[in-house]
């Protein structure tokens, strides 16, 4: 952990698994990463499995008849989120790459990512 102000600053890692549409997950998950941001957490995003379509551009949500969030993602660098995180191999299962995603993003493989994690304070998944 790190000290901030005289306060500890715990590293929170907001997991993201689901699709962006369909339930309420994705959507609810930026929500508290914007407040945990708000508020100066240490946030990180990690983006696995169908988790990755969150980032995907092109997003057409009409005949959904819901609203296309993901532009909300490029927000988080004036929160001083940058650390999001994509799994490698849900990339490529889903034909995707990072030229495919809405904000820069770093990839990491399964492993890498794994280890990533572990060193983390605070972990929701979502």
């Amino acid at each position: 952990m790190s000290e901030m102000e005289g306060g500890i600053v715990k590293k929170f890692l907001y997991v993201n698994r689901k699709a962006p549409y369909g339930t309420v997950y994705a959507q609810e998950s930026l929500e508290v990463v914007l407040i945990g941001a708000a508020f100066e957490q240490d946030v990180s995003l990690a983006f696995i499995d169908d988790g990755v379509y969150q980032l995907a551009k092109g997003q057409d949500t009409k005949a959904l008849g819901v609203k296309n969030f993901s532009p909300t993602y490029r927000a988080l660098e004036d929160y001083d989120v940058t650390k999001l995180f994509v799994e490698k191999e849900s990339l490529e299962v889903r034909g995707l790459s990072a030229d495919d995603m809405v904000v820069p993003v770093t990839i990491m493989g399964a492993q890498e990512m794994a280890e990533y994690m572990n060193g983390q304070d605070v972990i929701l998944s979502f």
